[in-house]
């Protein structure tokens, strides 16, 4: 072989094995936890290819109702057992009394486990009895699991893996791998919900899955006793789940009802349909929480007018309308006669509401837009303030809601005749509604609304406490919070009033009732929104309560019976 050719083999051989040595280097010195375009953890990897492991906890934070039990998560008591047990002798029979099973039961479970699996749920009692047995792969624990239907799923939200949306969101925090808040109280608490490290049990094994340092099951996770973080609610999770019930009992497909403390300024219950699919919660409409979206409102509208009206002294009892006609001067399908405001607006006269709302607009084109503002129908009703780092937090975000889409709109008679009446571009949420009630309610006086009372360390001590929350941007006079009152009041008590069916509940309901048309059809049918929005006991305010169908025929979805059966409800949780 000549000189040449024994040069340039020696310097191809060298080459060759400083590319080797370079790609060495690079997987296990340089790229170890990042590893080519992918972002691979190698660490992680060649720990999962010599290890069984039994996830316990992710190690993220969870939402506790109002009383600081569970909402987003259960917790149990449960029996892990590793598949090694077949190859060794251990007290099977002693197991298996506790657990009050056949001997031979338990023994087939494990001769057909290829994994570390969790064997049935168990009491306190069985726990601390098996775990002084002190059998290496036999461990109880407390495990914390989300179920596949959880109370107020649409508003606690969902979580998600998504590497690309995770550095986007946290560009200085070195982590992967991690599940991130998409939607609901699971994104706007993110930051303070991320995990440190996850619970596990862990076992290392060879590559036939034999042990590879002895039976000794290692258990790893947070040791921090402050860490991770938890948000208690103010959701009564009682209240809620019976709602949730009342809304499947009426078959409710698509709407859902909300419920607010008037004095605290807090959500008790939110419950949306459709239902929400935890498996794929993105393949229909069940992830959107409908109490946050904007809607249709009907007749619950008029509310804003009245209101407007009075505080600009722009009508009195005295004056009358003609209910005979409709908004258009057209015969009305109701001939409800000459009536004053109270009883428009007890009867729901849509005439009444067309031509007041004129006198509004006429008055300043921006009038209606500011006092639906000024009840806190739309804008943000969300508590918003300062948390630690984190500047103008807000607890949820919601539809800010629109009463024109347009302009020229606000100026034009007959958009204006079919606005005043909840039709043409107006859009609400029920949130918002709810908000609205709850601001007539108290006086005159707004509050931002709130889901969250507290954000906690692990062993339940308060880290940050979201206090009550007036808004000054949101109020109207006395006098006229004290005449919507009464106005509200009267659609129950007028014997011909849209809410007399309230008559004869355990509270004096106030509220107004809305039927809204979508502009859609099913089977050449108009499809319609139906709401009762309303606060109660009359005299002493507490709650606020919204109901709302979405998107139902005129001989269907009333809410009338649901909304009678929820403050029944309300009302039995109270004695």
């Amino acid at each position: 072989m000549s000189k040449k050719r024994v040069v340039f083999l020696s310097i191809s051989i060298l080459l060759g094995l400083g590319l080797l040595l370079g790609r060495l280097m690079q997987i296990q010195l340089f790229q170890t936890e990042h590893f080519s375009k992918h972002e691979v953890n190698l660490f992680e990897e060649s720990v999962k290819q010599r290890t069984q492991q039994v996830f316990i906890d992710d190690g993220r934070g969870l939402f506790l109702d109002s009383k600081d039990k569970p909402l987003s998560h259960r917790e149990e008591m449960v029996l892990v057992l590793f598949p090694f047990l077949k190859g060794i002798e251990w007290d099977q029979n002693g197991v298996a009394e506790i657990l009050q099973v056949p001997s031979k039961q338990l023994a087939a479970k494990i001769e057909d486990a290829a994994s570390p699996f969790i064997y049935g749920e168990l009491t306190e009692l069985q726990a601390n009895k098996i775990n002084e047995l002190n059998i290496p792969g036999v461990v109880s624990l407390k495990r914390k699991w989300i179920p596949d239907t959880l109370p107020a799923a649409q508003l606690i939200g969902v979580v998600g893996e998504n590497n690309e949306k995770l550095k986007e969101r946290y560009p200085d925090k070195n982590i992967s791998d991690l599940k991130i808040g998409v939607t609901g109280l699971q994104a706007q608490f993110d930051e303070f919900l991320l995990p440190d490290t996850p619970t596990k049990l862990i076992f290392h094994v060879d590559a036939i899955g034999n042990p590879l340092f002895g039976v000794d099951v290692k258990y790893t996770g947070e040791n921090n006793p402050y860490y991770p973080l938890n948000v208690k609610t103010t959701i009564d999770r009682t209240i809620q789940e019976k709602m949730e019930s009342l809304l499947d009992q009426y078959e409710v497909e698509n709407g859902g009802a909300i419920l607010l403390d008037i004095e605290a300024g807090t959500v008790i219950a939110d419950a949306s349909r459709p239902v929400l699919n935890s498996q794929s919660p993105f393949d229909d409409k069940g992830v959107v929480n409908q109490m946050f979206e904007a809607q249709i409102p009907g007749s619950v509208f008029k509310t804003v007018v009245a209101t407007a009206a009075f505080e600009e002294g722009l009508i009195t009892n005295s004056d009358h309308f003609d209910c005979n006609l409709d908004i258009r001067g057209n015969s009305a399908k109701r001939q409800l006669g000459e009536l004053n405001i109270e009883d428009s607006f007890a009867r729901s006269c849509n005439r009444t509401f067309a031509e007041v709302a004129n006198k509004i607009q006429d008055k300043d084109p921006h009038l209606l837009e500011a006092y639906a503002e000024k009840l806190g129908l739309i804008g943000s009703q969300s508590w918003e303030g300062d948390v630690f780092y984190l500047n103008d937090f807000k607890q949820f975000t919601a539809s800010t809601g629109r009463i024109f889409l347009q302009n020229h709109d606000q100026v034009d008679h007959n958009f204006i005749s079919q606005t005043g009446i909840g039709q043409h571009e107006v859009r609400v949420s029920p949130i918002g509604v709810a908000n609205m009630m709850a601001t007539i309610a108290r006086g005159g006086k707004g509050k931002s609304i709130r889901i969250a009372s507290e954000i906690q360390y692990a062993d339940g001590s308060s880290m940050f406490e979201f206090p009550a929350q007036d808004k000054k941007d949101v109020s109207i006079s006395t006098a006229t919070a004290q005449k919507m009152q009464q106005l509200l009041r009267k659609v129950v008590t007028d014997p011909e009033g849209t809410g007399a069916y309230f008559q004869n509940l355990p509270y004096d309901v106030a509220g107004k009732s809305g039927t809204a048309q979508t502009g859609m059809q099913a089977e050449d049918e108009q499809l319609y929104n139906k709401w009762f929005a309303g606060y109660f006991p009359f005299e002493n305010p507490k709650y606020v309560l919204v109901t709302v169908n979405l998107g139902v025929k005129d001989d269907q979805g009333s809410v009338t019976s649901l909304y009678a059966d929820l403050v029944e409800m309300i009302h039995e949780e109270e004695k």
